[in-house]
């Protein structure tokens, strides 16, 4: 009876599962010790895209300047061009040193200095800049998977749906949950399907990995809350509460010792 009274986990074990692996295994190729030092849990707010511009090139270039720098590749050879001038991605095998990411970041290898990946924009987007900035986070997400040549948890066929966990593990949490649904409304000229993101996850999954981030950041929850749709709120709630138990208990070293070097 009592049975009936308990809630359901925002995730099955097996998606949990995965998420928590695709956490470790990002740690580990993309370098996990910026993620301990420098990544920020980023909101949608003037504090973090302070900048005004007035064309539309420039507001996607202004926002593209942001989300790079904080997801530490500001180094990296990248260029943003406006979507008739975009050409076909080549992801050539840069080496950084000392890192991977972050202004000491250093591209070594001296053959590859010409090379440079394009990144263009939706420009329907421009008036919704959160979907903006997660669709710029999932690019590079992208980019950096594709650097790192090694498949992730599920192999290339879940791809797409990785990228927004990396997108999460870049700080970008929020915004890729905010935006994995759009309410239609009673309004059909307010309606704009052209400016949405197209995600590739559902808004529990991006939600169990966005409170991931912020228990292994050490992030105060209530700084988060106020800035997600007021439905994502309580999944966020029952997230973090199934996280507190899964993280003490699990047999990851990894995961473990993040989760302890918080709590210390």
């Amino acid at each position: 009876m009592l049975s009936l009274f308990k809630s359901r986990p925002l995730l099955a074990t097996e998606e949990q599962s995965w998420v928590l692996d695709t956490f470790v295994w990002a740690f580990e190729c993309f370098d996990g010790q910026y993620f301990l030092d420098k990544t920020e849990i980023i909101l949608p707010n003037n504090h973090y895209f302070p900048d005004q511009v007035n064309s539309v090139f420039g507001m996607a270039q202004n926002v593209f300047n942001h989300v790079v720098n904080y997801a530490g590749m500001q180094n990296w050879p990248l260029k943003l061009v406006e979507p008739n001038q975009m050409e076909s991605v080549v992801f050539p095998h840069w080496q950084f040193a000392p890192r991977l990411r972050g202004e000491d970041a250093k591209l070594v290898n001296d053959n590859m200095n010409e090379q440079v990946i394009y990144v263009s924009y939706n420009p329907n987007q421009i008036n919704q800049p959160q979907d903006l900035v997660a669709s710029f986070a999932q690019t590079l997400a992208l980019i950096l998977i594709h650097h790192g040549r090694e498949l992730p948890p599920g192999g290339e066929e879940l791809l797409p749906q990785v990228s927004e966990l990396i997108a999460g593990f870049l700080g970008f949490g929020v915004m890729l949950s905010n935006t994995a649904y759009q309410f239609k409304g009673g309004c059909g000229s307010c309606f704009n399907a052209y400016a949405n993101r197209q995600p590739a996850l559902p808004e529990p999954e991006l939600i169990f990995n966005l409170a991931l981030i912020v228990k292994l950041k050490g992030e105060n929850k209530n700084k988060i809350l106020p800035h997600l749709k007021p439905h994502l709120r309580s999944m966020f709630k029952k997230a973090d509460k199934t996280l507190n138990n899964e993280l003490k208990k699990s047999a990851n070293p990894l995961l473990l010792a993040v989760f302890d070097k918080v709590n210390s």
